[in-house]
């Protein structure tokens, strides 16, 4: 994926102070709200009926394959999408015939190129005996910060950092407004699929499952220095007088599932099986801060999507390079796009992708959040964990797509009746467009959750 051009993003080693400026724990809500946001007769502080958890089913017989070769893929491998081996028919078993093949999940197999072969040409000769086919096409996340100083030690003098972005996304409001009707500000099991995230970080401490990977990679390692930080976003621990303030405030929620490698780059198979391992574990919120630049989509992930849809709402960072559309996932239907704001609510942060003239159909599922200027300054970037319980500042669609998972969690959490599409659809109606772009409305969002 090509990035933008950002000045060189700061990093810090010590420790970041809290949100709101006041230089230690982070806030907690007030116990009364402003007048007039009075609580719901519907909304009550003890448990409700829960929304069905799904089996992953993907149809991946369904849809038009469209494969574009020249993409970014994984080489020496073609995806084949349908039907069930028993299925096939005498003439794409023939064309297999001798070929090394791997059962991703039912109905995705991957097929090894045979040596000497071209893998464009080998895909035409199995599409040619009936297969539908398409590149294993590689995922990349939509920022990797520039933070050498994490380890290193680069100081940032005289500079307070705060987490602006809490303030302007009303995230404080929506605390207040859960707290004054009895619930903890918490969230439901939310899914990471990234570059994995680092376990022993002090600011996720009691907020973790178990960490999972269908990479080679350690689930518990982020050698991209990239899921750790969006996970924090949604989920770094709060009132623990640590640093940062996560969206969501407890529960032992937050899902990481690593399938971006130490480059940040992941495949088709690694997606659909990260999100096979999301919906197995019940999550009910799936954050994707990664992607590709093309206009054909992946119909293998696209399948997957549509399937894993149905129990979580899908969250995907927009892309990091402006004027060439959404990447993909974001562009899928079933996704809530999220662009980036800079220092400005109504202005698109430079690096920022938004839908193009051929994605109007999609337009209406786009929303923007703080992602970080790119200006460079501190203060108007984002505070992020990273590895080895360092913290940095950040910038990209890939840090204002977990803005819009935290709140989705709270919405859930607040009111476990809601479905992935009926929390998806609140989201987007409730978005403050006062400054002439869909920004992202916790306060509003949570409200529409509880009524």
């Amino acid at each position: 994926m090509r990035s933008a051009a950002l000045p060189t993003l700061l990093t810090l080693t010590a420790l970041l102070t809290a949100c709101g400026g006041s230089g230690g724990t982070p806030p907690t809500p007030t116990p009364v709200p402003p007048a007039g946001s009075v609580c719901p007769q519907g909304i009550s502080s003890g448990p409700s009926a829960q929304a069905a958890l799904l089996p992953f089913q993907p149809d991946f017989t369904a849809g038009t394959v469209t494969a574009d070769w020249t993409a970014p893929h994984v080489p020496g491998e073609v995806l084949i999408l349908g039907p069930a081996a028993g299925t096939l028919s005498a003439q794409s078993l023939s064309a297999l015939a001798g070929v090394t093949v791997q059962e991703i999940v039912p109905g995705l197999r991957l097929a090894a190129t045979p040596a000497g072969r071209d893998d464009a040409a080998f895909a035409a000769s199995l599409h040619a005996a009936g297969l539908r086919v398409q590149p294993n096409y590689l995922y990349r996340a939509q920022a990797l910060p520039n933070d050498p100083g994490v380890n290193a030690g680069l100081p940032i003098s005289g500079t307070r950092v705060t987490q602006t972005y809490l303030n302007r996304i009303k995230a404080p409001a929506a605390w207040d407004f859960l707290t004054a009707c009895g619930k903890t500000p918490q969230g439901v099991v939310t899914a990471v699929i990234d570059s994995g995230v680092d376990a022993s970080h002090n600011d996720l401490t009691g907020r973790l499952l178990t960490p999972q990977t269908v990479t080679s990679g350690a689930a518990t390692q982020d050698d991209a220095r990239h899921g750790t930080g969006v996970t924090g976003i949604i989920g770094a621990a709060t009132n623990n007088g640590v640093a940062v303030t996560g969206l969501t405030w407890g529960g032992t929620n937050m899902l990481s599932i690593r399938m971006l490698d130490a480059a940040g780059e992941g495949s088709t198979t690694q997606l659909v099986q990260a999100l096979q391992r999301a919906m197995n574990a019940g999550a009910k919120v799936i954050n994707l801060s990664l992607g590709f630049e093309g206009a054909n989509p992946d119909t293998a992930v696209s399948s997957a999507l549509t399937d894993a849809a149905k129990q979580a709402v899908v969250i995907a960072a927009a892309g990091n390079t402006p004027g060439v559309g959404l990447f993909f996932p974001a562009s899928h239907p079933a996704v809530i796009s999220v662009g980036a704001v800079g220092n400005t609510n109504g202005t698109l942060a430079c690096y920022s992708a938004k839908p193009d003239a051929s994605q109007t159909a999609v337009a209406g599922n786009f929303i923007v959040a703080p992602g970080g200027d790119c200006s460079g300054k501190p203060a108007e970037l984002v505070p992020a964990l990273m590895p080895a319980s360092g913290y940095g500042l950040v910038a990209g669609t890939s840090f204002a797509a977990p803005q819009v998972s935290g709140v989705a969690a709270l919405m859930r959490a607040a009111n476990p009746g809601l479905t992935a599409a009926q929390t998806k659809a609140l989201i987007l109606q409730t978005v403050d467009r006062s400054a002439g772009l869909p920004l992202l409305d916790a306060n509003a969002a949570v409200r529409a959750a509880t009524r």
